[in-house]
């Protein structure tokens, strides 16, 4: 008999049936229904198991039709089925939940873990696209008769019996004008494999092409034909379901490449798996990070229970480790989630810190077991352990003792170890230790040159957050100083309160000091006469860490270098007078000549640091070809 009736409606549950506002993406609609045609599979494997239902389970394979000529997409499943009854209960009653009431009556038998949806509220995303929905069920009960219902997203629906033989249930959602667009194939195959690529039964779209062997040829080699098969676009036991001890290195690498296809092997992963005080799986890949902090950041994939959620998982994993790879899966996260309930709810924040806590345990764990194969992967993890050491204290407690300097002769120290290795060569007067650094070794060449005359060491911070990560371990070790090597003269990076003579008189250095700020014009330069060793530069032009440390930092940030004193200004010029050049200067007999050796050498320092360009470039090479000339 045909029976017409209203939704019912309360005031607690009303916005979910606002169709354009229930969800912020409309292709969810696909993912919930799914989640549902899951639910009612795993309800009737559970029954089953119980012995509830006697019945073959046979093929459980959920099935997704479309039509574009009838404008529909079908979502047919072979599960727990519903009656008239459970119809007016589940679907008109909007928000109540048919999987907690399931979860409820047979919890000391199943698994609940395992019941999915939410149905009321998640079937009524399908309104978001359709004109109107059908839905044609039999309930696994024999007793009871098929049911049909209809209902075009308004609060009038209308029921009667069905012809349906077969257990389960078809949702045909007939797609309406403004949504065209989920009538495509590739559309619909795209949200497939996007929201269902790990649900725990097997979906079928339609059908593809395979090539297989067909006999020989007349040479006797292989012939193929091309044959039609399901097409399942769901891998339903994925691995990080499984027990590590049961997977080898290849099953991890394989799956890496089912996520990401066109991606280098990762370097290595962690394996998720805890169930107390929360439910957590998971696998983290730790790809091959370059210096590049602009890379992409929605690499890991958020689950529950096999349902993609979101890739925008900022909430739940911490941000340093977000530039990592993976799924992480938790029932403890609802399906429909914001972000105000992500950075409020008390799981989520244990899940954040036992990301953070696994993380640290990985990285000791391959540092204490084999630390070379940890320095040769230093290059590559570097940029989020350094990340994550500036923006987690409890992380950066975990690693201070496992994070590496990397000097220019590749050698790899943790910071004691440094401290120790340069302990009779870099420390200042004050016993402070001096760890000398390069950003740019071909750049800064001639300073670490001079750095090697005195036997010294240069460690390397190319990386783009090395400024900020610079500041951060200042600050947390003790009688530390980090200063670029060419940051000052050296016996101003490492004071050692040693004086040394100059062979030039005071009167001297004033009219060498007056001759090179005549040549340099600029006010922002600071000029000095220094007593440093001969074979020294006779010029060494430098940046105060300050000013380098504030350059570097604006670059990270996108800022404007210059802003904080760019190349040419706000700069040191060291003159040194023990050089044999500066001597020559001296000795030269006209004002003239004096301005040409000066500017020669000044020009020489700043082609050095790749400061001379334009008209001053020129002029130098043309003052150069003179001078050899002659």
């Amino acid at each position: 008999m045909k029976e017409k009736g209203n939704i019912s409606i309360n005031t607690e549950n009303i916005f979910p049936i606002i169709k354009k506002f229930l969800y912020s993406d409309q292709d969810i609609f696909l993912r919930e229904l799914i989640s549902n045609a899951v639910d009612a599979t795993q309800k009737i494997k559970s029954l089953s198991q119980m012995g509830e239902m006697k019945d073959e389970l046979g093929d459980l394979t959920i099935e997704i039709k479309l039509d574009a000529k009838k404008k529909t997409i079908t979502i047919s499943d072979k599960g727990i089925g519903m009656s008239a009854d459970e119809i007016k209960k589940y679907i008109n009653q909007i928000a109540f939940s048919g999987a907690t009431e399931f979860i409820e009556k047979y919890k000391e038998k199943d698994d609940s873990s395992q019941i999915i949806g939410h149905f009321g509220l998640g079937f009524y995303s399908a309104f978001m696209v359709s004109k109107y929905v059908e839905i044609n069920s039999k309930s696994y009960i024999k007793k009871n008769k098929s049911a049909y219902w209809k209902c075009d997203g308004n609060t009038e629906f209308e029921i009667k019996p069905s012809q349906k033989k077969e257990r389960g249930t078809d949702i045909i959602l007939h797609i309406n004008d403004d949504s065209k667009e989920f009538l495509e194939e590739g559309k619909v195959e795209e949200i497939l494999k996007k929201y269902c690529k790990f649900l725990p039964v097997k979906i079928k779209f339609g059908q593809k092409e395979k090539s297989v062997e067909d006999g020989k040829d007349k040479d006797g080699k292989p012939k193929y034909k091309s044959v039609k098969e399901d097409n399942i676009i769901n891998n339903p036991d994925p691995i990080w379901n499984k027990s590590p001890k049961d997977l080898k290195d290849e099953d991890y690498i394989n799956f890496y490449k089912e996520l990401h296809p066109f991606s280098e092997d990762p370097l290595f992963w962690i394996h998720l798996n805890v169930d107390y005080p929360f439910n957590l799986t998971g696998i983290l890949f730790f790809p091959k990070i370059k210096n590049d902090f602009e890379v992409q950041k929605n690499k890991i994939q958020l689950y529950s229970r096999q349902v993609f959620i979101t890739d925008e998982v900022k909430d739940v994993v911490p941000e340093f480790l977000m530039l990592l790879h993976g799924v992480i899966d938790s029932p403890d996260i609802p399906l429909n989630v914001s972000r105000s309930y992500l950075q409020s709810d008390g799981n989520v924040k244990k899940i954040n810190s036992y990301i953070t806590k696994k993380v640290a345990d990985k990285l000791t764990e391959l540092y204490k077991d084999d630390r070379k194969s940890y320095e040769e992967k230093w290059k590559d993890i570097n940029l989020f352990v350094k990340y994550g050491m500036i923006s987690e204290e409890k992380f950066y407690e975990k690693v201070e003792k496992i994070a590496l300097l990397q000097s220019l002769d590749n050698n790899m120290r943790t910071f004691e170890e440094y401290k120790k290795f340069v302990s009779k060569t870099q420390k200042d007067k004050d016993k402070n230790t001096v760890i000398l650094y390069s950003n740019d070794a071909e750049k800064q060449d001639s300073y670490i040159e001079d750095a090697k005359k005195r036997n010294y060491d240069v460690v390397l911070f190319d990386n783009v957050i090395d400024s900020h990560y610079i500041n951060h371990i200042e600050q947390k070790l003790d009688k530390v100083q980090i200063k670029r090597v060419d940051a000052d003269i050296l016996d101003k990076l490492i004071d050692k309160d040693e004086k040394k003579e100059t062979v030039i008189k005071d009167e001297d250095k004033e009219s060498l000091k007056k001759l090179f700020e005549k040549i340099i014009n600029n006010q922002s330069t600071v000029v000095n006469v220094e007593s440093l060793n001969p074979d020294e530069s006779p010029v060494i032009i430098t940046l105060p860490e300050f000013f380098r440390r504030m350059q570097d930092m604006a670059k990270s940030s996108g800022n404007n270098p210059m802003m904080m004193g760019g190349p040419g200004e706000m700069i040191s010029v060291s003159i040194n007078g023990n050089h044999r050049l500066i001597d020559k200067i001296l000795k030269a007999k006209t004002n003239k000549t004096k301005e040409k050796i000066a500017s020669q050498i000044y020009d020489l320092a700043l082609l050095s640091q790749n400061m001379l360009t334009g008209s001053k470039l020129t002029g130098f090479v043309q003052r150069s070809i003179d001078i050899l000339s002659k």
